[in-house]
């Protein structure tokens, strides 16, 4: 089978069990700040299998684009070197939340994997948690499996945790056998436990069963949930009968054209590798290059441009590891845009995107490449002038700062320093060089601005998805009146809700409904004041500073006054006109910004994030230059031209599709509703 047909026929038969399909998220999480990037498909459900979230659907099925190259998950040297390592991978996922459990779970997996897609049950087995009976009976009674192919494992293996605290339960996994000649372990139990390739895990069942209090100390969870996930390249290579994931049709056109611009053959046979130094070096730099092509080109895409901190670093890293294995096996022909450009060609037609920002991806990695190429040539004569100076003070030895700054800056590996050093009768400081490359990791991890969330954002998400529950969303008003009357429905401290809020107090209101203009697309929260009256006189005043929504209820941040502010008063919420109006105008500002500068700069152009306020707004845009002089005037010329033409402004309520066919863009990423405003 292709590798197209066997991700349309995962999708498909879940479809068929009645699983909703929610297409892959960007790899740029949106309001994750514990991820550097989207690395695993249950990522854009967290906050629904937290309970923090509903959805209008129990069951789901996606396929997931992922990226590991950082932070915790960074394999990023062995790319290449290994058959199943990769910084890009997709994972195909079936979802339940509090629908179904282990018993579906398993006779779902099973089913598509020895009957839609046909991989002979003999090549399978199974692991179980060690004290998982139940998961064990369904494999054994139900799904007719011999005992000898089922293993209990620990918690190493078979139990998954979300984090310290939190969801958590046994897990189920579903083994490939290679067949003998990919690997010396004949025993299925210990080449599962050794980790040897014969034996590949191709599907993980992990039964969301618990609520772990503090550590040990877990409580049966009111609605079991079920995360699957099944490794797509892994899954495609065994239906296609092959050892390695680079040598099946997911990798080959753009193995191939390497291979045609290099006018070197691929050679994948694992004999001839193992004997053959030269050849091995060859195959992996071919693997190197297809692979990152994938996560350069995608992480572009989503968002993600060339930078020297957080994740800018890390694509920078992939992107400049790429070129450097392209000029060893071209060191005239440029490969690695061509690679992305076939790339893009064979992935687009599940991953439109790809398409949309082609010119985008194409000249940012050219654009790279030609900076690190100039970049090498200074590397190298930063080389020469070291072993020059290491000689005339009759020295040997390259320190590992060095070392380490050759590879980082300028795309130099440690083993071809050494081999240089080496001809000249030099070495090199190998500890120091990994005790830099700990350092580097280290940054690629905390540089972006990562954390867990904290004890008093996880109360609000909890307190206002209670508040979803029994109360439904927080009706908006104001687009029609910028002040009006409502009951008060709830109060927080900050840290835990509360019935009133004195005088000298902070915290947050909901309100029935309410006229302030929640943070949203950028522009910030409306300011205003809440009143309590009592026969004309003022009871209670606090001030607004905030506004914010979370799963639609609207909460505003305010400072009591004077007064008391209790559950169930009667309040007048007025919003302070002149912030709005002048925040309003900025907001449109930045549409006319957008448009003019996909119109000077290129359709690629598209907003990564913006703040806009009373005073001003602030845009931001992909793209991989800066922009002229020149470019800026034209900009500034057509939005103030729009301006000046004072065109009226009508808003429409519309559905989604009706929106994007009048002519509304968009932004990928972004999530919308079945209705939108246009």
């Amino acid at each position: 089978m292709k590798s197209h047909e066997i991700r349309n026929q995962f999708v498909s038969y879940f479809k068929k069990q009645n699983h909703h399909w929610v297409p892959s998220s960007s790899l740029i999480p949106e309001n994750d700040p514990t991820l550097l990037f989207a690395n695993a498909g249950m990522n854009q459900f967290k906050n629904t299998f937290l309970g923090l979230e509903n959805r209008d659907y129990q069951r789901a099925v996606s396929v997931q684009k992922c990226v590991r190259a950082g932070g915790k998950h960074n394999d990023l040297e062995n790319v290449g070197f290994t058959a199943r390592h990769h910084t890009f991978f997709e994972m195909l996922g079936n979802f339940s939340f509090g629908d179904y459990f282990k018993k579906e779970a398993i006779h779902f997996a099973w089913e598509f994997l020895t009957k839609e897609i046909q991989i002979p049950k003999e090549k399978l087995y199974v692991t179980v948690f060690e004290t998982d009976d139940e998961a064990a009976d369904i494999w054994h009674k139900q799904i007719g499996l011999s005992k000898d192919r089922i293993f209990r494992l620990g918690e190493k293996d078979n139990f998954w945790r979300m984090g310290d605290t939190g969801p958590c339960g046994p897990s189920s996994e579903i083994f490939y056998d290679h067949g003998p000649s990919a690997g010396k372990e004949s025993d299925p139990y210990k080449g599962i436990l050794s980790g040897e390739d014969r034996f590949i895990e191709i599907w993980n069942l992990v039964f969301m069963q618990f609520y772990e209090k503090s550590p040990g100390v877990m409580d049966p969870l009111p609605k079991p949930s079920v995360d699957t996930g099944a490794g797509f390249e892994r899954l495609v290579s065994a239906l296609q009968g092959k050892y390695a994931n680079y040598d099946s049709d997911l990798f080959a056109p753009m193995i191939e054209k390497a291979s045609q611009i290099s006018k070197i053959d691929y050679i994948c046979d694992p004999l001839l590798l193992a004997k053959n130094n030269e050849l091995r070096e060859q195959t992996a730099a071919f693997r190197v290059l297809a692979d990152h092509s994938r996560s350069v080109g995608f992480l572009i895409g989503d968002g993600a441009l060339p930078a020297n901190e957080g994740r800018g670093y890390v694509l920078r890293r992939i992107l400049r590891r790429a070129i450097r294995y392209g000029q060893k096996l071209s060191p005239t022909d440029s490969i690695f845009p061509e690679m992305i450009e076939t790339m893009i060609s064979h992935m687009s037609s599940f991953y439109p995107e790809l398409l949309k920002q082609k010119n985008l991806i194409l000249t940012t990695v050219r654009d790279e490449q030609n900076r690190f190429l100039t970049t090498l040539d200074h590397g190298n004569t930063l080389l020469s002038d070291e072993i020059s100076r290491l000689k005339s003070k009759g020295q040997k030895t390259l320190e590992g700062k060095l070392v380490f700054k050759l590879y980082d800056t300028f795309g130099f590996p440690a083993d071809l320093t050494q081999l240089i050093c080496q001809e000249k009768g030099f070495s090199i400081d190998e500890v120091g060089f990994q005790e830099e490359m700990q350092k580097a990791k280290q940054k690629a991890k905390s540089s972006w601005k990562g954390k867990g969330i904290d004890a008093s954002e996880a109360h609000l998400l909890s307190w206002t998805q209670e508040l979803k529950s029994t109360n439904s969303s927080t009706e908006f008003v104001g687009y029609e009146k910028l002040t009006g009357e409502s009951s008060l429905l709830a109060l927080s401290n900050g840290k835990s809700q509360v019935t009133e809020l004195q005088t000298g107090d902070t915290g947050y209101v909901v309100l029935k409904s309410t006229p302030f203009y929640a943070e949203s697309g950028g522009q910030i929260g409306d300011q205003g004041t809440l009143i309590k009256q009592q026969n004309g006189k003022i009871m209670a005043e606090a001030q607004v500073f905030d506004c914010r929504k979370i799963f639609d209820i609207f909460i505003h941040s305010v400072e009591v006054i004077e007064g008391t502010l209790k559950v169930s008063d009667l309040i007048t919420a007025t919003v302070t006109e002149s912030v709005r109006r002048n925040t309003m105008s900025n907001h449109s500002a930045t549409h006319l910004l957008h448009a003019a500068l996909r119109q000077v700069l290129g359709g690629h152009v598209s907003q990564s994030g913006s703040l806009v306020d009373e005073t001003k707004t602030r845009f931001d845009f992909t793209h991989n230059k800066p922009v002229t002089e020149e470019e800026i005037l034209k900009i500034e010329t057509l939005v103030n031209e729009q301006i000046e033409k004072v065109l009226p402004v009508i808003a429409q309520e519309k559905t989604y599709k009706e929106a994007l066919a009048t002519g509304a863009m968009a932004l990928f990423g972004e999530k919308y509703g079945e209705h939108v405003r246009v």
